[in-house]
């Protein structure tokens, strides 16, 4: 099949481990001749920003999901109250420091100086969230909330579906994505977990990995 759009996820996929771009992605993302969409955990400014900065068309998949523009912005804020929760039982037992309180509006970002597995213990497997690393930051996000549903919604926003996409990442945050998309890539540099659901997996990694992807899909005549 020929795909008709590309999912990208930022950091660790078209940014090196220091969030510097990798311009090898940047250069394999603007030579396609069709929509390439960005979906971050970040905030919706900074996936705005980054889409300009790359050239692409300004669709964008923010928090993890929870947050889509396609020529309108559309959010879900109606599981804030299982994450504000959640955060205030790890408050008790950690010092935390959120990140980009002020903008985020689904969920919650978190820096990464506290152990993740101690608390996700004491949230529990009951309390509706999970709490991602994605190696960039932590996340406490809905269980009803991804970026597999962020797809499905943008490609309905765009009049195509969801399997028209290939989906491109590096993290275990990136893994609804990959699964919800036609095909699912995991740039060579990503978590095993995502690697395990990823139709195909680069060499390369980050940029050189999404440069990899674009050609190899090129060459089989399944982009354009």
């Amino acid at each position: 099949m020929e795909f008709k759009a590309i999912a990208v996820d930022i950091d660790g996929t078209i940014t090196f481990s220091d969030r510097s771009i990798d311009c090898r992605a940047v250069a394999a993302l603007r030579s396609l001749n069709i929509p390439v969409v960005i979906a971050t955990g970040n905030v919706l400014c900074v996936a705005r920003a980054v889409a300009k900065l790359l050239g692409t068309n300004g669709i964008v998949i923010a928090e993890n999901g929870g947050v889509v523009e396609c020529g309108r912005v559309e959010s879900d804020t109606s599981h804030m109250k299982e994450c504000i929760d959640a955060l205030n039982t790890l408050e008790k037992h950690f010092s935390l420091e959120r990140l980009d309180a002020e903008s985020r509006i689904t969920e919650i970002g978190l820096r990464r100086n506290f152990d993740v597995e101690e608390a996700r213990k004491l949230v529990g497997e009951d309390a509706g969230v999970n709490i991602v690393d994605t190696g960039f930051a932590i996340h406490i996000k809905s269980k009803k909330i991804n970026k597999g549903i962020g797809l499905k919604r943008i490609a309905q926003m765009m009049c195509i579906d969801a399997q028209d996409f290939v989906a491109i990442g590096d993290s275990p945050n990136d893994i609804e994505m990959i699964k919800a998309a036609g095909l699912g890539v995991a740039v060579g540099n990503a978590h095993p977990d995502l690697k395990k659901v990823a139709g195909m997996v680069t060499k390369g990694e980050y940029g050189a990995g999404v440069e990899e992807a674009v050609g190899e899909l090129r060459r089989r005549g399944e982009i354009g």
